[in-house]
């Protein structure tokens, strides 16, 4: 895997840093692009990124080319798997760049929708809102909540990749603004320029490879396409599905991870995930939290590298480069938990797909 920086870069297109990003993931795996005969893209933000673009600039013309709409590295990893398992491809770059922070793209635009016509122009909206329904619900407070974004920011200080690494006490969260209420903005993602490239091929061919080889245990995905139609949108149960899959297809159970990885645009997404996951009961998540089980030092560490709260955007796929890092032990070693062997990585696309992955150190 490889990665370029993370921050502000005008005149950096998305696709260059894509090329940044393929350029160290290739050096990490000790092999050439003339090894590489698949390429899947996920477009950025704005709409770049295509396969078209990244591949010419790069040189490559490989046998197997996709674009995903919206790949947040879990629905790539799993295109890619399936190329494999069918022949399409033997060894594949995925990769996804962005520049939205630079060329200052509008988060907050209406849509014509439901939501766009009540007033939700931006993800935070109904979030917010998700987060209303739990308090009423269930009793979760601020503070508990808040040791969401307190326990991602403690990884980030250890992390040099990381953009936000200024120190966050629940005191000095709990002393914010609200941005979206009850939503802090410490709760939701920044925006960021960068690149983020793994390269997945067969176990067979992975043991050639320099590094120690992390491999794919386990995947699974759901939909609620039909939007705003089921009972409870926000909460968004369609997860609940997904994760009953992951560990009937693997046979692991939520007390065999030892790293959690949440893509996260918003805190919510780990209050509801570490819940339909079994890591927390429904309803408990916030009082999950506050005990400091995803803290360092915690038993259940989480977003390790920081998340999308402190760390950097990139639509969760750092999540997937820092879990591979856990489980090769080549993290630095204030940052590093003791003898992971597996990982489980959720994301999402919004209120409508999720998707997971376990990987671990053994087949």
């Amino acid at each position: 895997m490889g990665h370029s920086d993370q921050g502000t870069f005008p005149g950096k297109s998305a696709e260059r840093l894509s090329i940044e990003a393929i350029t160290a993931a290739l050096a990490d795996a000790g092999i050439t692009r003339e090894q590489v005969d698949g390429l899947i893209t996920c477009k950025s933000i704005q709409g770049g990124n295509a396969d078209v673009s990244v591949g010419p600039l790069f040189g490559m013309s490989p046998k197997y080319a996709q674009t995903l709409d919206y790949g947040t590295c879990n629905f790539s990893l799993h295109l890619a798997v399936q190329a494999i398992l069918t022949g399409l491809a033997e060894t594949i770059v995925l990769v996804y760049g962005a520049n939205a922070r630079s060329s200052k793209v509008n988060f907050a635009a209406p849509t014509p929708s439901l939501e766009g016509a009540s007033g939700f122009v931006h993800i935070a909206g109904q979030a917010g809102m998700a987060l209303q329904r739990h308090k009423a619900l269930y009793g979760t407070t601020d503070e508990e909540f808040g040791w969401f974004a307190v326990s991602e920011r403690e990884w980030a200080q250890r992390n040099p990749l990381a953009i936000f690494r200024d120190p966050l006490t629940i005191e000095d969260y709990l002393a914010k603004p609200y941005l979206v209420e009850p939503l802090r903005r410490e709760d939701v993602t920044m925006i960021s320029d960068g690149g983020v490239a793994l390269i997945v091929t067969s176990a067979e061919r992975a043991k050639d490879y320099p590094n120690k080889p992390v491999y794919i245990l386990g995947m699974a995905e759901g939909t609620e396409i039909i939007g705003d139609r089921f009972a409870d949108f926000p909460s968004r149960p369609n997860i609940g599905g997904t994760a009953a899959r992951i560990w009937q297809n693997t046979g692991f159970t939520p007390s065999d991870i030892d790293i959690l990885y949440i893509q996260n645009p918003t805190a919510v997404w780990n209050l509801q995930m570490v819940e339909y996951y079994g890591f927390a009961p429904v309803g408990e998540g916030g009082r999950w939290v506050a005990e400091g089980h995803t803290r360092p030092g915690g038993d259940m560490p989480l977003n390790t590298n920081g998340g999308q709260l402190s760390e950097s955007y990139m639509w969760g796929w750092l999540h997937m480069v820092e879990a591979v890092r856990q489980l090769r032990g080549t993290v630095d070693p204030d940052r590093q938990v003791p003898h992971p062997e597996l990982a489980l990585y959720c994301s999402t696309m919004a209120f409508f797909k999720s998707a997971a992955s376990i990987i671990g150190t053994s087949q």
